[in-house]
Parts: C-alpha cells; sequence; structure tokens
C-alpha cells in the first residue's frame, strides 16, 4: 500500500484512526493517550503526518526531525488492519525518511502501560533507553540507530529538476 503525506483532507480520517487505534488502552490510563490531543491540522500543516491509505485510511504516522534522530510522535493503525503489516510498513517509512534526512537514529516512546507495544517495538530492533514521566505520562523510551546513513546531497537550484522532490507525496 502506498504511504503519503497527509493532506487537509484527511483530517478527520485521521482524528477517527487515532480515536479508535487508542480507545483500547482508554480503561487501563487515568487520562486519554496525548496523542488523542494533538493538533491534528496543524501536524498535516506542518508536513509531519504521513498516512497509508487503500480504499480508506489504514494507518498514521507523525514524524518529527530532531539534529540527530527522527521522533515518531504517534503511530496509529486502524483496529481492523491491525495485525496485516500496517504497523511494520509504517516504521520501516519513517526509517527510510530518517536516511534520507541523514538521521543515524529513530526514537519513540509509549505509555508503560501499553505492553503490547512494547513487545511490538522490541520485536522490531528498538531497544529500551529509559523509563520516566514526560508530560505527566509514565511512558518508556526506545530508539533504533540505523545502518548505512546517507546524507543528504546539496544540489543547486539549477541541477534539480522540476518537480523533483524528497519522494514523499
Amino acid at each position: 500500500m502506498p504511504i503519503r503525506r497527509a493532506r487537509a483532507a484527511d483530517v478527520p480520517a485521521i482524528r477517527r484512526c487515532v480515536r479508535d487505534a487508542y480507545a483500547v488502552y482508554l480503561d487501563r490510563l487515568d487520562r486519554p493517550p496525548a496523542p488523542l490531543g494533538h493538533d491534528v491540522a496543524a501536524q498535516v500543516a506542518a508536513g509531519r503526518v504521513f498516512v497509508e491509505r487503500g480504499a480508506a485510511l489504514r494507518g498514521v504516522l507523525v514524524v518529527v526531525p530532531a539534529p540527530d534522530h527522527l521522533e515518531i510522535e504517534n503511530l496509529a493503525v486502524r483496529p481492523e488492519h491491525q495485525g496485516q503489516g500496517v504497523g511494520r510498513r509504517l516504521l520501516a517509512f519513517a526509517e527510510r525518511r530518517a536516511r534520507t534526512l541523514g538521521l543515524s537514529e529513530v526514537r519513540l516512546y509509549t505509555h508503560e502501560k501499553m505492553v503490547e507495544n512494547q513487545r511490538y517495538y522490541a520485536a522490531r530492533g528498538y531497544r529500551e533507553l529509559r523509563r520516566g514521566i514526560e508530560d505527566g505520562y509514565a511512558r518508556v523510551f526506545y530508539a533504533k540507530p540505523l545502518r548505512a546513513v546517507s546524507r543528504p546531497r546539496s544540489r543547486s537550484p539549477r541541477s534539480r529538476s522540476v518537480g523533483a522532490g524528497d519522494g514523499i507525496k
């Protein structure tokens, strides 16, 4: 399935995806998971959100580049598409994106009570860095070093072909 940069028209479907993906955790937590309170429209406008779509939206990835790593701020898959590789493809996309940006590591976090996520990320090569309270949430922080990081090439405007981009739609 293709992964592309989210558009303003995707915002309602992104909100539904995030809400539905996190619904299973609501009874475990003392307050809603942080992504439920994020300003999705602002994240989309900033170019931080990517989606996997088929006939409908299947999954959402929110990434924030930092100077030395790419932070995954949110990864959500619609419940009916869980277990079908959507999350794996979105994680792989984030890792490719980090390499494209010349970054050598991907980082993310999950709530300590979301134990399924902890197993999921560990099985995909993410190592636990630490646990701690951040923004009032008990979080588990992970990182995955990337091999073969290529630095972005500097290109003069004249050498850039019309319509060239970063490969992200």
